[in-house]
């Protein structure tokens, strides 16, 4: 009899402080940016938002917890083909968050795996349109693209896609090597071209140069015969003013009274120190017969008529 008091007061004891332990497990304390999903007997009750709650032990449960913060998620490394047959290696980061709890926690097993998966779906799919080098310009047009495919399934699976970002893309060793031997080709026809234009634009300068310095040389040229073409011809002209003018005196000499015979004592004069300079061995002068008939050479120069015609004007 004592045993069985006993037992029955050692399994009233247990299920006092199973109760207990059931009460305290009904109350929940719900932090910030979390929400708790309740059942009740097997089907969902409400959601529970941060703060104090208290639940009907054994009728209520909590069975999913879901963090409201965005959440960063690594997209594993796949494997890719492009449009011209070239492996690749792309991986990248998804940002999303829950926004409905709920569909979270029953519209999708797993709503993170899940998106892994469309992203890395929906990757291959877009590289498989594209080069192998549009694959490294085109990174934000593909995170577009995954962006939008995980867009679609936002409501039923409750989250939010913020971006998708591309990390790497990796390519097989022999595909780096042609590509570093093309990307050297390149810069090697980048210098050749940047060294011909060197070369076309000094010798284009060159020229430039000696056709600017020939135009100068040749207006110069031009001018300076042009200054000499003025000089000489106001030379003329400044001769050919005195040479009037020596004629008009002349004549105006011959007109005055012993002017002829003035006249003829300077050709005198003149004539005297011409001969006097005969002697010089580099003098080729042409003579008349008799040099010594002075009277006739005057005779000659028809001073007399020359008067007359002073006169007469």
């Amino acid at each position: 009899m004592e045993i069985v008091e006993i037992i029955s007061q050692v399994l009233l004891g247990l299920f006092s402080v199973y109760l207990v332990f059931k009460i305290i497990q009904s109350l929940r304390l719900v932090p910030n940016q979390y929400a708790y999903i309740v059942e009740r007997l097997g089907n969902y009750h409400k959601t529970l938002g941060p703060g104090f709650h208290a639940l009907l032990p054994f009728l209520d449960k909590v069975v999913y917890k879901q963090d409201l913060r965005e959440e960063t998620i690594e997209v594993e490394p796949q494997e890719c083909f492009t449009k011209d047959n070239v492996k690749v290696e792309v991986d990248g980061v998804i940002y999303i968050s829950v926004t409905d709890p709920v569909n979270a926690s029953y519209g999708i097993t797993n709503y993170r795996y899940a998106a892994i998966q469309l992203a890395q779906t929906t990757t291959r799919s877009v590289i498989g349109l594209m080069d192998l080098d549009q694959t490294f310009e085109e990174r934000a047009y593909m995170s577009k693209e995954v962006v939008k495919v995980l867009s679609e399934m936002e409501l039923p699976w409750g989250i939010k896609v913020h971006r998708y970002e591309i990390k790497n893309i990796v390519t097989p060793r022999t595909v780096q090597n042609a590509m570093e031997r093309q990307m050297t080709a390149e810069r090697d026809r980048r210098a050749v071209i940047a060294r011909s234009e060197g070369v076309k634009g000094s010798k284009v300068n060159e020229a430039e140069g000696m056709r600017e310095e020939a135009i100068n040389i040749s207006e110069a040229e031009m001018q300076r015969r042009i200054n000499e073409a003025e000089g000489r011809a106001q030379e003329i002209e400044a001769l050919a003013e005195a040479t009037a003018i020596s004629i008009e005196q002349i004549a105006g000499a011959l007109s005055q009274p012993h002017g002829t015979e003035a006249m003829q004592l300077r050709l005198a004069e003149k004539y005297i120190g011409t001969l006097s300079g005969l002697g010089r061995d580099e003098n080729n002068i042409i003579l008349p017969k008799d040099i010594s008939n002075y009277d006739a050479l005057m005779e000659g120069l028809s001073l007399d008529e020359l008067k007359e015609e002073v006169k007469k004007k």
